[in-house]
C-alpha cells in the first residue's frame, strides 16, 4: 500500500491477472480515485521523478523538433513562448533565438532552470507569474491540450496561448471530442474554440503526424497528435 492524497492504493493492483475490458475498467477506477486535477497530477508526477511522456523522447520528439525548428527558421521567428514546457527533454532538441517556458509544476520549472542554467536565451516561469510574461512571436503548445481535463483550465490556457502570441501559434495535439481511459487525458476539438474565441487568427496549415496512431492505439513510437499552425491576421 502507498498513500496518495487521501486515497490508499494497492501498488500491486495492476499486476492482478485480469485481462480485457475488466482490466481496463479496474485500472480506470483506481486511476480515477487517485486523480485530483490536472495541476496536482503534473506536480506530483514530476516531484516523484516522472517524465513529460513518450512524445518528448525518441523519434516522436525528433519529428516535433524538425517541424518547429524548420518553421522558426523559415518565418524569421525571434521569440518562442511555450505553455507547458514539462521536463525540458523536448526543448533540448529546439533551435530558438529566444525562449520562455511556462509550466504549472514548480518542480518542472526548477528542473528546467538547472538543466538550461548556462543558456541565457532561455528563461522559465511558473504559470502563477504569467502576468509578467510579454508577447512572443510564436506561442507553442506541444502535447498539452489533451491534458487539460477541466473546462476552466482549458479555457484559461487557450486564452493565454493566443493572447501572448503576436504572429503565430502552433498546437500539437489531437483535435476531436473523445474520452480516454486515463483520467489525465481528455481529447478536445480545440479548433472550435479558436473559431469562436480568436477571430483574428486563421488556421494557416496542418501537418499530419509522421508516426500517426489512432486514439487508444498510441505507444512510445506513435502518437494521435498532429500539428495545427495558426496565424494572426488583420
Amino acid at each position: 500500500m502507498e498513500r496518495y492524497g487521501q486515497v490508499r492504493i494497492w501498488s500491486g493492483l495492476e499486476a492482478m491477472p485480469v485481462i480485457g475490458a475488466p482490466a481496463r475498467r479496474l485500472r480506470r477506477a483506481v486511476s480515477s480515485r487517485s486523480f485530483y486535477g490536472s495541476v496536482r497530477y503534473w506536480e506530483d508526477r514530476y516531484r516523484r521523478g516522472g517524465k513529460s511522456g513518450d512524445g518528448s523522447y525518441g523519434r516522436l520528439a525528433l519529428f516535433k523538433a524538425e517541424v518547429v525548428n524548420d518553421f522558426v527558421s523559415a518565418h524569421g521567428v525571434t521569440s518562442v513562448l511555450e505553455l507547458g514546457c514539462g521536463d525540458g527533454a523536448q526543448l533540448q532538441l529546439a533551435v530558438y533565438p529566444s525562449y520562455t517556458g511556462v509550466d504549472v509544476s514548480c518542480t518542472s520549472i526548477d528542473h528546467c532552470r538547472r538543466l538550461f542554467g548556462s543558456d541565457p536565451s532561455k528563461i522559465f516561469v511558473h504559470s502563477s507569474n504569467l502576468d509578467r510574461v510579454h508577447r512572443h512571436d510564436l506561442g507553442l503548445s506541444l502535447d498539452v491540450v489533451y491534458h487539460l481535463v477541466e473546462d476552466s483550465v482549458f479555457e484559461r490556457y487557450m486564452s493565454d496561448l493566443f493572447r501572448l502570441s503576436n504572429r503565430f501559434v502552433i498546437v500539437y495535439s489531437s483535435n476531436t471530442e473523445r474520452s480516454h481511459d486515463r483520467p489525465h487525458i481528455r481529447h478536445r476539438e480545440f479548433t472550435n474554440w479558436v473559431e469562436r474565441n480568436a477571430s483574428t487568427w486563421i488556421l494557416l496549415n496542418s501537418i499530419q503526424n509522421r508516426y500517426a496512431a489512432q486514439i487508444g492505439e498510441e505507444d512510445e513510437e506513435h502518437s494521435f497528435a498532429s500539428f495545427f499552425v495558426f496565424e494572426r491576421v488583420g
